[in-house]
C-alpha cells in the first residue's frame, strides 16, 4: 500500500450503524488486524482459485481506489462501486457472460468468497491520511458486505403474471478442515440470480443473495435487514445451504437453538437464537413450502426427502431427545430438521420473519438442504476436478427444478 495509508481518528467514538455517515476522525487510532477468516487468504489454495478465475485483481483494484480517496465520502462511494461490481461480475461469470478470466469452471462460487475477503482485509487495514474512525470503518465494511453479496441488488421487474422467487445461499465453511471447499448453495445463488424459470402457471423470476457463515452477522440482524423489504412482495422464498451427503432435504421444522459449532471466524455460540421481542419468540417455526409436491416430483439425480426429525427437551424434562416426527407441545428446541448451526438459524429467522409479517398463510417459504459437494475419488489436493464440477452443476440444476415445482405447487 502506498505511503498515504496513515490514519488519524478520534479515540473512543461510539460505533455507528446503518447507512448514517459517521463523523470524521481527528486523533490517531491503530487499524485493526485481519480477521481469522481473512488470514486464510494467504494460503496456496485461495491464491490459486483467485488466479485461475481472474479475481486476483479485485482486492488490489479496491486498494488503489481507497488510496485515491481524499474523504470518507469518496471512500464510501468506492466501496459501494467495487462491492456491487464484484457481485455482478461473479453472477455474470457463473451465467456465462463476459470473460472467464481463467480455466476455473464458471459455476465456481469460491472466487467471489476469496475476492470479497481480500477486499474486506483492504478496508480493515486501510489507514487514510484524512483519518478514519472505528464507526466509519465499520460502516464501510458493512457496505462492502451487503453490496458484494447481492443483498442490496434484489429487484423484480414490474410485469403482469410474473411470479417472484427469493433464494439465499451461503459462503464456503469448515475451511480449516479443507481450504478448498465450495458451497453449492452459494454457487446456486450465482447461477440463478436474475434468471426466469418457466412454470405451468407462467414465468417466475429468481433473485438471490448470499450470507456469511458467521454468528455475529446473524446476531446483528443481517438476515432480517436483507429479507424484510422483500418478503411481503414475493410469491415464494427458500433459504438454501449444504446439508447431508447424497441427498436433498426439505426441512419441515426449524428450532430456536444455537448448538455452538465454530463459524468461519472459529467462534461458537450456544443458546437461544437472539431475535427482537424475545418474549414472543416461538421455540419452533415450520416450512410453508409445498414439500409433498417437491418430494414426489422427479427433480434430478439426488433423492429429496421431507425431513421431519428434530431434537427437543420435552416439556417438564431436562434432557434432549430426538423426535423423528417433529416437536411435541411445550418442548424446547435443541435441533431443527436442519440441525443447530447457521443453516437452521437462517431458516428459523426467515420463517419467523414471515410469520411476524403476517404472511404465514399466504407465503410459501422454508429451507432446502443440498447434498454435500464432494471432490472426485482420490482428490485430496487439487482445487477442482471433473467430478467436483459435475456434482456442483447437478446440484444447481436440481435446485432450479425444485423451485419450479415449488412455484407450481404453491
Amino acid at each position: 500500500m502506498n505511503s498515504l495509508r496513515v490514519r488519524l481518528g478520534v479515540l473512543g467514538l461510539a460505533l455507528l450503524t446503518g447507512l448514517t455517515v459517521p463523523p470524521s476522525a481527528s486523533a490517531a487510532e491503530a487499524a485493526p488486524s485481519p480477521t481469522v477468516e481473512e488470514q486464510r487468504l494467504d494460503r496456496a489454495a485461495p491464491q490459486e482459485i483467485l488466479r485461475r478465475s481472474g479475481f486476483d485483481a479485485v482486492a488490489p483494484r479496491l486498494a488503489r481506489a481507497l488510496d485515491a480517496a481524499r474523504s470518507y465520502g469518496e471512500a464510501r462511494r468506492a466501496v459501494t462501486r467495487e462491492g456491487s461490481q464484484l457481485w455482478r461480475r461473479a453472477v455474470d461469470r457463473a451465467q456465462g457472460r463476459g470473460p472467464a478470466g481463467g480455466d476455473l469452471s464458471r459455476d465456481d462460487d469460491r472466487p467471489l468468497y476469496w475476492a470479497r475477503l481480500g477486499m474486506t482485509r483492504e478496508v480493515r487495514t486501510w489507514e487514510p491520511e484524512f483519518g478514519l474512525s472505528d464507526g466509519q470503518r465499520a460502516a464501510l465494511l458493512d457496505e462492502l458486505e451487503r453490496t458484494s453479496r447481492g443483498q442490496d441488488a434484489i429487484r423484480y421487474p414490474h410485469a403482469r403474471g410474473l411470479k417472484r422467487i427469493l433464494l439465499t445461499g451461503f459462503d464456503p465453511f469448515t475451511l480449516d478442515r479443507d481450504i478448498r471447499i465450495s458451497n453449492p448453495s452459494g454457487a446456486t445463488a450465482l447461477a440463478l440470480d436474475g434468471t426466469v424459470v418457466e412454470t405451468a402457471d407462467g414465468p417466475a423470476r429468481i433473485e438471490t443473495a448470499v450470507f456469511p457463515v458467521r454468528w455475529r452477522d446473524f446476531t446483528d440482524g443481517a438476515v432480517e435487514r436483507a429479507l424484510r423489504p422483500h418478503l411481503p412482495k414475493v410469491d415464494l422464498f427458500t433459504t438454501v445451504s449444504q446439508g447431508r451427503v447424497g441427498r436433498f432435504d426439505i426441512e419441515r421444522t426449524n428450532g430456536a437453538w444455537r448448538g455452538g459449532f465454530g463459524d468461519n471466524e472459529n467462534i461458537g455460540r450456544t443458546g437461544t437464537i437472539p431475535v427482537t421481542d424475545p418474549a414472543s419468540q416461538p421455540q419452533w417455526t415450520t416450512t410453508t413450502l409445498p414439500y409433498r409436491a417437491i418430494v414426489a416430483a422427479d427433480t434430478g439425480r439426488f433423492p429429496v426427502y421431507d425431513n421431519t426429525s428434530v431434537a427437543e427437551i420435552p416439556a417438564g424434562d431436562s434432557e434432549p431427545v430426538v423426535r423423528p416426527d417433529g416437536p411435541t407441545p411445550g418442548s424446547s428446541a435443541r435441533q431443527g430438521g436442519g440441525g443447530d448451526y447457521l443453516s437452521n438459524e437462517i431458516a428459523y429467522r426467515a420463517t419467523l420473519l414471515r410469520d411476524r409479517l403476517g404472511l404465514r398463510d399466504v407465503l410459501p417459504g422454508g429451507h432446502v438442504h443440498t447434498p454435500v459437494l464432494q471432490f472426485g475419488a482420490g482428490n485430496t489436493t487439487e482445487v477442482t476436478d471433473p467430478e467436483f464440477v459435475k456434482n456442483r452443476l447437478d446440484i444447481i440444476a436440481q435446485v432450479r427444478t425444485i423451485l419450479r415445482v415449488a412455484a407450481e405447487g404453491s
